[in-house]
């Protein structure tokens, strides 16, 4: 197997391949990518090419739609970037209270003075000035693996937290902690929050999420977070907020040309998974993905294709990657020719895998329309 590195993926992850598999950034033809942040939208696939693993949550950098519709199924590694990026939105939280950074610039500029910088310290601090987090409400939206951990850390840190999640699993439910509170719209959480952490994909739905109309229902001084995608918060909306006094602080991992230098801005240049052990957690759970899928057809973790867990490969299976509208015509290409057959959907996608005894299976089920991609396996 021939597994294509788009980007720096820490050792420990590459090494988990099996003998045989070469894993390198020059490789013609692979069987499976592995990314992190480089944008694919443009590249040509491999008609080989069966899998991409991104080493991280976000899978902005990658075609979906093109994808499944050439048979790819693409992963991610949820939570294994989560404690990264939670202690960076901790950093964020004091950051934008206790004005940091700007007391931080200001003390530079003393330099040269001398005996003097004690008494100009003393009598420039005031300016600097900012309010303790200890008993201050934050709004969480979105409660996945990172959301969770931020809001359990929240109140840990003595903080009232109020939660909105319109997809909480009953997973990420079960890990928060009993005092935060779940709310049923963002209007509660704008109503209540003096400070206000997003941890969810930006999508059609999300875009431009954080806007003036929604500035409108928040709180006067309200301090925003952005360690999960820049576009989720309306660029002009969030400028015109920090300089009529709406917002006192907007921290963004991901800061645009405009942002940079407006006073309440807190730039960081996305450094939320930015950590030895985030890399390699993600390098590590991406090539344990790719290697259960291409070795026994195994998906988890995808974000284009539904789960299913498999047993140890005995003899040859056959996999395909279909559309829900054809599972009829699948099944019926595989009689008598398949066993233990298993199938999963999830949003229009189908997966079909059973153990095949004939070989006149593949040419029946590559003439279904609507199958994506048909792997034999063994």
């Amino acid at each position: 197997m021939n597994i294509l590195t788009l980007n720096k993926i820490a050792k420990c992850g590459t090494d988990r391949f099996p003998a045989g598999y070469t894993c390198a950034d020059a490789v013609e033809a692979p069987d499976a990518i592995m990314v992190r942040s480089a944008a694919m939208h443009d590249m040509e696939f491999a008609a080989n090419t069966v899998a991409i693993a991104r080493a991280g949550a976000g899978v902005n950098n990658i075609p979906l739609d093109k994808c499944t519709e050439q048979g790819i199924v693409v992963f991610n590694t949820p939570g294994a970037n989560a404690n990264a990026v939670k202690e960076l939105v901790l950093c964020g939280l004091f950051l934008s209270s206790r004005r940091i950074p700007a007391a931080m610039d200001w003390c530079k500029t003393l330099k040269g003075e001398g005996a003097n910088v004690s008494k100009l310290v003393e009598k420039g601090k005031s300016q600097f000035v900012g309010p303790e987090i200890m008993g201050k409400t934050l709004g969480v939206i979105g409660l996945g693996a990172i959301g969770a951990k931020v809001a359990n850390a929240a109140v840990a840190l003595g903080m009232d937290v109020v939660g909105f999640d319109a997809f909480l699993s009953a997973e990420a439910a079960a890990s928060l902690n009993s005092d935060i509170k779940i709310v049923d719209s963002l209007e509660a959480v704008y109503a209540a929050a003096d400070y206000i952490s997003l941890h969810l994909p930006c999508n059609d739905s999300t875009k431009g999420m954080i806007n003036a109309d929604t500035f409108a229902k928040m709180k006067d001084g309200v301090r925003i977070l952005n360690f999960a995608r820049g576009e989720l918060v309306d660029n002009a909306s969030v400028i015109e907020a920090l300089s009529s006094g709406k917002a006192a602080a907007y921290v963004t991992d991901f800061p645009t040309d405009e942002q940079i230098g407006v006073d309440g801005v807190v730039a960081l240049p996305h450094l939320g998974a930015s950590t030895p052990e985030s890399e390699d957690n993600c390098a590590v759970m991406a090539a344990d993905e790719l290697t259960a899928y291409l070795e026994k057809g195994e998906i988890i973790n995808s974000v284009n294709a539904p789960a299913m867990r498999l047993g140890a490969l005995n003899g040859k299976r056959v996999c395909v990657l279909h559309t829900d509208a054809c599972i009829s015509a699948v099944m019926a290409a595989m009689e008598g020719c398949t066993a233990n057959v298993t199938t999963a959907s999830r949003k229009g996608v189908s997966y079909t895998v059973a153990d095949m005894s004939c070989d006149c299976v593949v040419e029946k089920l590559n003439a279904v329309e609507g199958v994506y991609r048909v792997r034999v396996i063994g």
